[in-house]
């Protein structure tokens, strides 16, 4: 790069971080389309048809033990690998912090009680041994790959590509969100995403002279760039006019609520935007915390705590979006699973294969999927961990075709022979 082109770059970084720090003064929240300098993927012709679900992507970042999320506890090999991590059998007498049986062979961790009857009823499935081919066990490139759908040098993110590849005629300043502070790397290159916290910081903050005040200072401050604050500077008006309209002071969730806790907010932030019907196809909520190296737990614990999190985030989301869900999918995913055997610090080092979570009125539930590759120590792969019997952008794809109305899964996932298996209904 040229000493004139990083001047360039510098100062375009400089004056999009202006007009999103302004707004963020006033809003009291990130409004973040992607740096213009960033790539781009532009397909010529893309499909044209219907909309399909909208997809919330719940991803847990820090490897989550799927071991102990989707417990095998009909392979002896988890109980021999883990003495003190196992979960109990269902079985097991004169404890109720047992594992919750699905299929006699699998089985819930305790604390995600609040999703064993969803998956009863049919609405949630499971995919175990799955995940990336890239056999990295390191966070960071770990994540980068999964969320660039594993295409070696893409900059593009699985989720813009699909984007991109799909014209539902949808126009709003809202089809792809990220519940956050940042984007995540699955929705880099999208031509429309958006980082935002909370809804009702809109409310919250400034009158609307304020914000007329402002949004005149900031087309002001744009007028003067040209084209330097193009898209930035229409990607932030159209999402403050649109939000300021979202009545949240009477928003009233269905059910058993969201609790306090960031991960739920995120997801009454992400029901609201869903029924307020402001043209959201893709969402994108973290949940963090799942590196636990030492001290894990296995009934309780980090882990245990964590797993609590996420089961009444999403049984509060599903009890919320009530006949919404038939037209809503959700799909939660991790970076990578954990090492079977448990390590000296009572807790697990990072692995390979791991589980997947679908959720949705669309989706075939009440059943785990993919072929079980077994625990016992001839079959573990690498350092000792759960081996991939299905890749995950299999699960990917099937969701596109069958749930997002998408065919163009070969333009998203170049070079890849896509086996559906058969997740929806």
């Amino acid at each position: 790069m040229s000493c004139l082109e990083y001047t360039q770059l510098s100062r375009r970084d400089f004056m999009v971080g202006s007009l999103k720090s302004a707004a963020g003064l006033l809003f009291g929240q990130a409004i973040m389309p992607l740096p213009q300098h960033l790539p781009r993927l532009r397909l010529a012709n893309p499909h044209t048809g219907p909309r399909g679900d909208t997809l919330v992507c719940v991803f847990l970042r820090g490897g989550a033990d799927g071991l102990n999320i989707v417990v095998p506890h009909g392979d002896e090999g988890y109980y021999a690998q883990r003495p003190t991590l196992a979960l109990p059998r269902p079985d097991t007498f004169g404890t109720t912090q047992r594992v919750l049986d699905l299929d006699g062979f699998f089985g819930l961790h305790p604390a995600l009680q609040p999703l064993h009857a969803i998956y009863g009823a049919g609405d949630l499935a499971l995919v175990q041994a799955t995940g990336s081919p890239d056999e990295t066990r390191s966070h960071f490139e770990a994540m980068d790959m999964m969320e660039r759908g594993a295409v070696p040098g893409e900059y593009t993110g699985w989720l813009a590509r699909h984007l991109s590849t799909l014209d539902t005629g949808n126009g709003s300043a809202l089809r792809a969100v990220s519940v956050g502070d940042i984007l995540p790397m699955s929705l880099a290159g999208a031509l429309s995403a958006t980082a935002l916290e909370s809804i009702a910081d809109y409310h919250l903050q400034g009158t609307a002279e304020r914000r007329g005040e402002m949004q005149s200072l900031l087309a002001a401050l744009y007028a003067q760039q040209g084209d330097i604050l193009s898209t930035a500077a229409s990607q932030t008006f159209a999402v403050l006019d649109v939000l300021s309209k979202i009545d949240t002071a009477s928003y009233r969730a269905v059910g058993r609520g969201y609790g306090e806790r960031p991960f739920g907010q995120a997801l009454q932030t992400t029901a609201q935007l869903i029924k307020a019907e402001v043209g959201v196809e893709v969402a994108c909520v973290d949940l963090g915390g799942w590196d636990t190296h030492v001290g894990q737990g296995a009934t309780e614990g980090p882990m245990a705590r964590l797993l609590a999190e996420l089961g009444e985030g999403l049984a509060a989301f599903h009890e919320d979006m009530g006949p919404h869900m038939g037209n809503v999918t959700v799909m939660v995913m991790s970076e990578f699973g954990r090492r079977v055997k448990e390590n000296a610090g009572l807790g697990t080092d990072h692995g390979h294969g791991n589980m997947m979570m679908l959720l949705g009125g669309g989706i075939a539930g009440g059943r785990v999927y993919g072929q079980w590759p077994g625990l016992h120590t001839d079959q573990l792969v690498g350092p000792g961990d759960v081996g991939i019997t299905t890749d995950y952008r299999h699960v990917l794809a099937e969701v596109l075709r069958q749930r997002l109305n998408n065919p163009a899964t070969a333009d998203i996932f170049p070079n890849f022979a896509i086996q559906e298996l058969g997740l929806t209904r």
